[in-house]
């Protein structure tokens, strides 16, 4: 199971990209997101992100 950013939510800071060990968060058009088949399900943009776009799907 992977994290997802809600496009609604985030406000295109990058403090999640940051966080990730693998580099699995990407910006793209002012938002970030998450390639899936990256992701460790670490949760660690999720602890960063001041608005909590990122989730567990």
């Amino acid at each position: 199971m992977a994290y997802k950013i809600s496009a609604d939510e985030c406000i295109g800071c990058g403090a999640c990209a940051g966080e990730c060990p693998v580099g699995a968060i990407t910006e793209q058009d002012g938002k970030y997101v998450i390639n899936a088949d990256e992701c460790l399900d670490c949760g660690a943009c999720a602890g960063v992100c001041p608005v909590g776009a990122p989730k567990g799907e």
